[in-house]
């Protein structure tokens, strides 16, 4: 599901002068907002943060919604923002109650929080529910703080259904004359914990289940899954259970965790899902990732590189658990599960360009600008790729920064289906 950030813009691509109007209407309404000092002790202690502070700066900012994807379509409304400060002006808590409107979901009202009590400890939040099929209700929770900060616990529990998804077939050359729409309805949980082994490495065990079931999507216009696909041909098409483990080893020199600005990352991990546990079936997922920031005149320009490889093994492995590329995070010119097979090959591209600092009711916040490419392919093994499968997105970001840990975006790419524009809190990679 793509969240609504406090940042979310739409700037659409075949008229320019419309994002320039848009631009205007935000910096009226954001002269609605406002900056209040609110006495410590009648506030929630996870809303102040560690502060010594006898009053919280709270800074309220009213905003529009005007969202659009691939998969979802237009979505308007308002929101607004509330930001508590710490006594270093950092913000300690975001929240982001909102209502909005689509044409396929109806009405839909959800709220957004963003909780940080200590930079060792965060948690989020996000309650969405639509008039039709959508919900998304999901808690994350993260803590640094134990065995002398050696010890990082992570936490994700779910609970969502998203009448957008599509599917299209299997393979790097499916049509889109295949298009078909589904809900995934499932809940389940995420959970890791990793051990820092020296200054850079970490060694990380994880425990994932999820359960899903398929249902009649949102879209009338576009054929079920079910009238084109059968459970003979598209495994997990009637629902599935998947309870895997997971052990990973990193290797990082970031800077910062949310917001880096030099440095390199590198993962490898396996995670098997086994029928003893209550899994669909026996299989297994491959990872090897790295990216990597190099930043240039005092980080003002950023270039940042990903490359991926994913490869899942096994038999009757459900569609859904296959390798899969497309969306906000991966191939940013189509829409999410656009590309699923056995394996994966993704390199993403990005120059971040800081344009200019802007405080606004004493947030500093920076604004980038962020041509990007994404290529990639998915297909059967490594052996087996073919050049001419390639998926090649360019683009353009436009990225709101509030510097520890608060990243708003815009994301336009351009892929062979037309293009794509997602919003969204946090770099997407």
């Amino acid at each position: 599901m793509i969240k609504e950030p406090f940042m979310s813009i739409l700037f659409p691509s075949y008229m320019p002068m419309s994002a320039i109007r848009f631009m205007l209407c935000l910096s009226f309404l954001l002269l609605g907002g406002c900056t209040n000092y609110i006495p410590r002790d009648n506030l929630h202690p996870l809303l102040t943060g560690n502060t010594a502070e006898n009053s919280v700066k709270v800074v309220t900012i009213p905003l529009p919604v005007i969202a659009s994807s691939p998969n979802e379509g237009i979505t308007s409304g308002v929101l607004t923002a509330f930001l508590a400060h710490n006594k270093r002006d950092e913000i300690t808590t975001m929240l982001a109650p909102q209502v909005t409107y689509n044409d396929n979901f109806g009405v839909t009202t959800s709220l957004y929080g963003a909780f940080y009590p200590t930079p060792e400890r965060n948690i989020e939040i996000n309650l969405s529910q639509s008039g039709r099929v959508n919900h998304d209700y999901e808690l994350r929770v993260r803590d640094t703080s134990l065995l002398s900060n050696k010890l990082e616990l992570n936490g994700f529990f779910f609970k969502l259904s998203d009448g957008s998804s599509r599917f299209f077939g299997f393979n790097a050359k499916s049509p889109q004359q295949m298009e078909t729409n589904y809900a995934n309805d499932e809940y389940g949980y995420n959970i890791s914990a990793g051990y820092q082994v020296g200054k850079h490495f970490q060694l990380s065990v994880g425990d994932r289940f999820r359960d899903v079931t398929i249902r009649p999507g949102a879209f009338a216009r576009i054929p079920d899954i079910k009238n084109k696909f059968s459970s003979a041909t598209v495994p997990g098409i009637d629902g599935f259970t998947t309870h895997a483990l997971r052990v990973s080893l990193s290797y990082s020199t970031l800077d910062n965790r949310d917001t880096p600005t030099y440095g390199g990352y590198t993962r490898i991990s396996f995670e098997p899902t086994m029928k003893v546990l209550g899994g669909a079936g026996d299989y297994r997922h491959y990872e090897v990732e790295a990216k990597g920031f190099i930043p240039l005149d005092n980080a003002r320009y950023i270039s940042v590189f990903r490359v991926m490889y994913n490869q899942t093994l096994g038999d009757d492995v459900p569609f859904l658990e296959q390798s899969i590329l497309g969306g906000e995070s991966s191939l940013r010119g189509f829409g999410r599960n656009r590309f699923i097979d056995n394996s994966f090959f993704l390199c993403n591209l990005e120059e971040r360009i800081r344009l200019f600092r802007w405080e606004v009711f004493g947030v500093t916040a920076d604004w980038e600008l962020t041509p990007f490419i994404d290529m990639g392919t998915v297909m059967e093994s490594l052996n087996k790729v073919n050049g001419s499968n390639f998926e090649f997105n360019p683009g353009i970001g436009f990225r709101a920064i509030v510097r520890p840990n608060i990243v708003g975006r815009v994301d336009l790419g351009i892929g062979k289906d037309g293009p794509a524009v997602f919003v969204g809190l946090g770099y997407p990679f």
